[in-house]
């Protein structure tokens, strides 16, 4: 009993001492880390310092470039041939245009001063007598009557300052040549006028008009 209880006591003993061995291991390795954890973390602390870096400034864009324009073309000069001999020269022989003519105004018409009113009024030519008389059916053309031929023959007489015709002209025509023949003609011989006078009084050329009727006569 003695023995085995002194054996079992001694297992105890043994048991206790590594159990309290394994107690010690494990608080010291604990001691030990949280220690060392604590003191990391100081160190940590301590040594870390935070340093914020300068942000560099944004600089403004550059501005754009300028693109230089190119540089102007530049043909290079012509080639002057220098002649050593002179062009021949050419004589023109077409004469120059004349100068235009010099306009130059032409002086003022002066009227000439007014004629003085006449003394007397002046008068035409007028018929002494009667005009009927100066050509008659005994006038009337041979050919004409036995053709019975009629018409109205217009005349002219120029009456000179003696009162007589001086000549005379057909201004309408009967139609039948040898009816105003006969008119000139009868006219000419027997026509007389009072002559026409001028603004003085004294006799001047005149002008008388009129006309001839030929009828056949009935018997």
């Amino acid at each position: 009993m003695a023995y085995a209880d002194q054996e079992m006591s001694g297992n105890k003993i043994t048991a206790f001492v590594v159990v309290a061995l394994i107690h010690l291991v494990v608080g010291y390795a604990l001691v030990t880390g949280l220690a060392y954890e604590g003191v990391r973390m100081v160190v940590k602390k301590v040594t870390t310092v935070d340093i914020k870096k300068d942000e560099p400034k944004k600089e403004p864009p550059p501005p754009p470039k300028k693109v230089a324009a190119p540089p102007p073309i530049v043909a290079p000069p012509p080639k002057i041939n220098v002649a050593t001999v002179a062009p021949p020269i050419q004589t023109v022989t077409t004469p120059p245009p004349p100068a235009p003519p010099v306009l130059v105004a032409a002086p003022p018409v002066v009227a000439p001063p007014a004629p003085p009113p006449p003394r007397f009024q002046p008068k035409q030519a007028t018929p002494r007598g009667n005009p009927a008389n100066w050509a008659t059916t005994n006038d009337y053309p041979t050919r004409a009557l036995r053709e019975e031929r009629e018409g109205t023959t217009g005349f002219r007489v120029t009456v000179t300052p003696d009162g007589r015709v001086g000549s005379c002209e057909i201004t309408s025509s009967s139609g039948s040549p040898d009816l105003d023949e006969a008119t000139c003609s009868n006219i000419t011989r027997r026509a007389r006028f009072t002559p026409a006078a001028d603004g003085e009084g004294n006799p001047t050329t005149g002008s008388y008009s009129s006309r001839v009727r030929w009828v056949i006569p009935k018997d």
